[in-house]
């Protein structure tokens, strides 16, 4: 019966010498306290009671570094905080060459950043987040392989000034739209202003074109009438003359105005006429 327990006890402690190392995993088997070798995952014998069997995860996991303070080169005080990704790929490294492999990696990160952000004025800084990732992955990429782990994604989740700056950013942000705002006015009544004038000029040049044409066109009437009249005296006949003379003397004959007109060539023959013979004598005997 003794015999039979024995064999119990000996068949359950040799049962828990086997385990299991899930899927992504690796085993650090220990002899006495002390690393012995890895194993990968599947099914795994250890020596009860002597070995110990330790499992690391080669999983990618995500870290969160949280909020900090960084000076900028212009002693600028902003806040930063970052996101990552990392995994473990020398589980020997990263449990036993350091107490604390993630907390190192995000030590060693924090003072990259740092030096980083510390060689940028403020407004570098803040406008240069793209540039500061890429500058971080390409420092820290083979430095935390002492701790056994790879950064597979750095991302710096926000760059923040502190508060005194942000008013003062505020207020020069707001002075500079209301600035723009006013050149913006002004510009736009000038270029009202240039319209008006504009609009006006040319309706005057339009005004003064169309009154030029209409002079032009009175006075191209007015020779065109003079020209047709000249044509038509330099064809007229003696006797038209003479009728138009007959016709003047007798419109002024008609008149109130006790006037004789007589052509240059018949003055000569005034003295002929009765009444005027009559007038001269009369004249003379005086």
């Amino acid at each position: 019966m003794l015999k039979a327990i024995i064999i119990i006890l000996l068949i359950c402690v040799l049962l828990s010498g086997f385990r299991v190392v899930p899927q992504n995993n690796e085993g650090l088997i220990e002899t006495l306290g002390k690393y012995s070798r890895t194993v990968k995952a599947g099914f795994v014998f250890i020596i009860p009671l002597v070995q110990h069997i330790r499992r690391v995860s080669l999983a990618m996991f995500p870290a969160e570094i949280s909020k900090y303070s960084i000076i900028t080169k212009d002693n600028a005080e902003i806040t930063t905080s970052l996101t990552l990704n990392y995994l473990v790929t020398d589980s020997y490294k990263y449990f036993y060459n350091n107490t604390d492999s993630v907390k190192s990696m995000v030590e060693l990160i924090r003072g990259h950043l740092r030096d980083i952000i510390g060689r940028m004025d403020l407004n570098d800084a803040l406008g240069s987040t793209s540039e500061i990732n890429a500058q971080l992955s390409d420092a820290i990429g083979d430095l935390t392989d002492i701790y056994g782990i790879r950064v597979v994604r750095v991302n710096i989740d926000e760059l923040l000034p502190s508060t005194e700056i942000q008013k003062a950013m505020d207020k020069q942000l707001t002075a500079d739209r209301e600035k723009i705002a006013a050149i913006e006015k002004a510009e736009g009544e000038a270029k009202n202003i240039e319209l008006t004038t504009k609009a006006k000029n040319e309706a005057l040049v339009a005004t003064a074109k169309a009154n030029a044409e209409a002079v032009k066109t009175r006075a191209d009437a007015e020779a065109y009438r003079i020209a047709k009249l000249q044509a038509s005296l330099a064809d007229a006949s003696d006797g038209y003359f003479k009728n138009q003379s007959l016709d003047s003397f007798n419109n002024l004959a008609t008149g109130p105005n006790n006037l004789i007109v007589v052509d240059k060539d018949d003055i000569t023959n005034l003295g002929k006429i009765p009444a005027t013979a009559k007038v001269w004598q009369q004249t003379e005997d005086k």
